[in-house]
């Protein structure tokens, strides 16, 4: 189930990667510039928690429908024109809705298709760059990778909503968006100068044309079979799922255990949402320099078993804790990375490269299908037997899962440096000779 990328070790591989990765991370702050304008737009002239739900669960589609597909396609694609095309389309839906705006001619359910349509976008964007990362980076360096974009994460977190805030006071709604266009821009532009590798398919996938033989739907299948066939992928695969399923709820019911158990307000709802970005910063920044332990997953499940202990610990707290909680979730955010980086540096290493965009996307709509299950069951529990059960039972799930996943052998050899063992067998085999 495993195969090496076509170069495992890339000589001058950062000036390439770094500037590609810079112009996509301008392209996430512009996405989350213009998901803050949306959600304020929407909550300054509807007021309504019905229209804001509807618009997240509008986003959230694509990744459970779309994404799978879409992963089958850009393992069928050229990846770097992936990356230019979808990126000009996102800003040209983008610069569509600005002219309504501008026009005064926009409707909320407008706002909902540009949502649909930017998530569905997004989708490909992130495999095609998730898949091309492990073709431009050598294997060593994925886990320092993985914790740079989860420091991202936490950077955007923190930084986007003021900046958005204060946008949306100097500027009207489509001056936002424009800003969008143009951080588009700034990703597309070095795309135009550097090459990304791309997977080769084998000669037996091809006909006498050099034309792929199977359809989409067959890749599709051929992905879900891969995934079901690996034991630890499919086991890391549920885990995501299973978590989704019983954390996500607890992190949406954090406004109603800030106002309703905390007894507390607005600012401190803030400082709680800036406490986790900065835990995330912190946790990202932690992993670039680390790296982790040598067998990824044991970084993992161990972020895992302290990240789920400490959302218990939030469920707990007396309502007078409520800086005990703030800590707990500090720690929640510091752990994040350390829990997601490894899982991602290991599949980009492991996983065949004409299969990743199907792996991903497959692991990606799991991990999505589950939370808004877990959203449903969320409410009516809560409001039966309180907000503080969800923590302690999503955060007992976390150590649960981690512990019990430190002893199943196949989660444990997908964390394995697989160049190290191979560079180690090599070493033993030239002494002994």
């Amino acid at each position: 189930m495993e195969a090496e990328t076509p170069v495992p070790e890339i000589a001058n591989w950062k000036k390439r990667f770094f500037m590609i990765w810079t112009g996509q991370a301008f392209s996430m702050l512009g996405s989350r510039l213009v998901g803050f304008a949306f959600v304020w737009y929407l909550t300054s002239t509807t007021g309504s928690a019905t229209v804001l739900a509807i618009g997240t669960l509008v986003s959230t589609v694509p990744d459970i429908i779309i994404s799978p597909i879409a992963g089958a396609l850009i393992d069928r694609w050229n990846r770097k024109t992936v990356l230019i095309v979808f990126d000009a389309l996102t800003a040209l839906v983008t610069l569509i809705l600005a002219l309504l705006f501008a026009f005064s001619s926009v409707q909320v359910w407008q706002i909902y298709v540009v949502l649909f349509i930017r998530s569905a976008l997004g989708g490909f964007q992130w495999a095609a760059m998730l898949t091309s990362t492990s073709l431009m980076v050598p294997k060593s360096q994925l886990a320092r990778v993985a914790g740079m974009n989860q420091t991202l994460q936490g950077i955007m977190s923190i930084l986007a909503p003021p900046l958005g805030a204060f946008l949306i006071s100097i500027m009207p709604t489509q001056g936002v968006l424009m800003v969008d266009v143009g951080t588009a821009a700034i990703a597309i532009a070095p795309l135009l100068f550097f090459q990304i590798p791309q997977p080769e398919r084998n000669a037996h996938e091809k006909d006498e044309n050099g034309k792929i033989k199977s359809s989409v739907w067959q890749d599709l299948a051929e992905g879900i079979k891969y995934v079901a066939g690996w034991p630890g992928l499919l086991a890391i695969i549920l885990i995501a799922m299973l978590i989704n399923l019983m954390v996500s709820p607890a992190f949406s019911l954090i406004p109603i255990l800030v106002t309703q158990y905390f007894h507390k307000g607005a600012m401190d709802l803030g400082l709680i949402e800036s406490v986790l970005g900065i835990g995330i910063l912190t946790g990202g920044l932690v992993l670039s320099v680390w790296g982790g332990f040598k067998n990824r997953m044991l970084t993992t499940m161990t972020a895992m078993i302290m990240m789920g202990a400490s959302i218990s610990l939030v469920g707990i707290v007396p309502p007078t804790g409520f800086y005990w909680a703030a800590g707990a979730l500090g720690l929640v955010g510091i752990m994040n990375p350390l829990v997601n980086g490894p899982i991602f540096a290991a599949l980009q290493s492991r996983v065949d490269p004409q299969k990743q965009g199907r792996v991903f996307t497959l692991l990606h709509a799991g991990a999505s299908l589950a939370s808004p299950i877990g959203l449903a069951i969320a409410g009516p529990v809560s409001d039966a037997v309180g907000i503080q059960i969800w923590f302690i039972i999503g955060g007992a799930t976390c150590v649960i899962a981690g512990i019990v996943s430190l002893f199943i052998p196949s989660i444990i050899e997908l964390g394995k440096d697989v160049e190290a063992d191979r560079a180690e067998v090599v070493t033993v085999e030239s002494a002994s000779t």
